[in-house]
C-alpha cells in the first residue's frame, strides 16, 4: 500500500498530461489561407475594385508578422482601413499642392533654410518644362507630391541638403500609416517584398501600406479589453491609451490636474514634463527616487512599463485615494494637427468612429466564423 500511495502523484500527473493532449486535439485546426481569403472579400465593402487582391495582400501581412487572423483582428483592420481611405491606396486630397508648399517652408525653416531660399527652388524649372512650384500645385495625392519631392531635392542645387528632411508627406497609403515608422519597422524587421525603389514608395502601395499598417495597429503587445484602445494608439502611438489611464490614476494620488494626452515624458531631453513632476510629488508617498521615476517613465512606450513599480505603486495609491479600482486604458484627449485637417478633430473622435465600423464588422463577420 505505501507502495501504491508513492505513485499516487505520478498517476495524477500522467492523468493530466493525457487530458491536457485531449484537449489541445479537441481544439478545430486553425482555417487554411485560401478560406480566410474567403472571408476577408466577404467582409469587404462590396464596391470596391480587385476585392481578392486586397484579401490577398491583407492576409500575406497577418503571415508575414505571424499575427493570428481572427476576425477581431481583421474587423480592427478593415476598419481603420475604410475610416482612413475607403479603400484607395492613394486618395486624393483636396488643396494639396498649396498645403504642400506652406509645409515644404515651414519644415525648412526649422532646419533653418529660409524661405526666399526654398521658394528660389521651387521657382526653377523642372524637366517636363514647368516650374517646381507648378508641379506642386498640380499633386493631386500624397504618392504623386511624395515621388514629386523626392524628384525635385535631387534636381535641384544642393536640395538633397537644403530640403532633403522637408519631405511635407509623412503618412500615405490605405491605413495611412507613419512612412517613419515603416521606415523604421523595415530596419527591425525584414520587408517580406522587394521594395519598388524604397520603404517610402512602399508605403503608397497596396501590399506595402496594408502590411506597415497592420504592424502599426496590432504588432505590438497590449493587455487592452477593448479593441478601441489601439484605435486611439493607432492615431496617438502606441501606448497612449494605457499611458493616459496611468495619468489619470497619477492625477488621483497627486492631487495635480494632468492633461490625459499619453505622453508621459519628455524624450531626447532631461526636462521634466508635467507627469514626471507629478511623480515626484509623491515620490515619498511611493518611496521612489526621482531617477527611479524616471526610469520607469523611460519604459512609457512598452508593456514593460506595466511591470515597474511607479506604475504598480501609483494605481495602489489611487485607489485607496478613490477607493475603487481603475481602468487601465483611457482614450488620450488630444486634438488631431496636421495641415490636411480643417475641422476640429480629436483621438476621442478617430477611435469612436473606427470602433462603431468595427461593431459591425464584427455582427457581419459572426456568421463566417461559426
Amino acid at each position: 500500500m505505501p507502495a501504491l500511495r508513492s505513485l499516487r502523484p505520478v498517476v495524477a500527473a500522467v492523468l493530466m498530461v493525457l487530458a491536457l493532449a485531449a484537449c489541445r486535439d479537441d481544439r478545430p485546426p486553425p482555417p487554411d489561407p485560401a478560406t480566410v481569403r474567403a472571408r476577408i472579400v466577404r467582409l469587404l465593402p462590396v464596391a470596391i475594385p480587385d476585392r481578392a487582391g486586397w484579401a490577398t495582400d491583407i492576409y500575406a501581412a497577418f503571415a508575414a508578422l505571424e499575427i493570428e487572423p481572427s476576425k477581431e483582428n481583421i474587423c480592427a483592420v478593415l476598419a481603420v482601413t475604410e475610416q482612413e481611405s475607403t479603400f484607395n491606396p492613394d486618395p486624393p486630397v483636396p488643396g494639396l499642392g498649396r498645403i504642400a508648399v506652406a509645409e515644404i517652408e515651414k519644415r525648412a525653416a526649422r532646419v533653418g533654410v529660409p524661405s526666399l531660399v526654398v521658394r528660389g527652388a521651387l521657382k526653377l524649372d523642372s524637366p517636363d518644362g514647368r516650374t517646381w512650384e507648378q508641379r506642386l500645385a498640380s499633386a493631386r495625392t500624397e504618392r504623386e507630391l511624395s515621388e514629386m519631392f523626392e524628384e525635385l531635392v535631387d534636381s535641384v542645387p544642393l536640395g538633397r541638403r537644403l530640403l532633403g528632411d522637408s519631405n511635407p508627406v509623412r503618412t500615405g497609403g490605405p491605413m495611412q500609416v507613419s512612412i517613419a515608422f515603416a521606415e523604421a519597422h523595415a530596419r527591425d524587421r525584414p520587408y517580406p517584398y522587394v521594395p519598388d525603389g524604397s520603404i517610402r514608395r512602399e508605403v503608397f502601395t497596396r501590399r506595402g501600406g496594408m502590411y506597415f499598417g497592420i504592424a502599426h495597429l496590432l504588432g505590438y503587445p497590449a493587455s487592452y479589453e477593448r479593441m478601441l484602445y489601439r484605435f486611439a494608439d493607432f492615431n496617438a502611438g502606441w501606448y497612449a491609451s494605457r499611458n493616459a489611464a496611468f495619468q489619470r490614476a497619477l492625477s488621483i494620488a497627486s492631487g495635480i490636474p494632468l492633461d490625459l494626452d499619453g505622453d508621459l515624458i519628455v524624450h531626447g531631453s532631461d526636462a521634466v514634463g508635467a507627469t514626471e513632476a507629478a511623480a515626484r510629488a509623491i515620490s515619498t508617498q511611493i518611496d521612489m527616487s526621482h531617477g527611479a521615476i524616471r526610469r520607469a517613465l523611460e519604459r512609457a512606450d512598452s508593456q514593460r512599463f506595466e511591470r515597474t513599480d511607479l506604475y504598480e505603486r501609483v494605481y495602489a495609491m489611487a485607489e485607496r485615494i478613490g477607493g475603487r479600482a481603475l481602468e487601465r486604458a483611457h482614450v488620450p484627449h488630444i486634438r488631431l494637427q496636421s495641415p490636411k485637417i480643417s475641422r476640429r478633430l480629436t483621438t476621442e473622435w478617430f477611435a469612436t468612429r473606427v470602433d462603431a465600423r468595427y461593431r459591425r464588422c464584427i455582427a457581419r463577420a459572426a456568421p463566417l466564423w461559426g
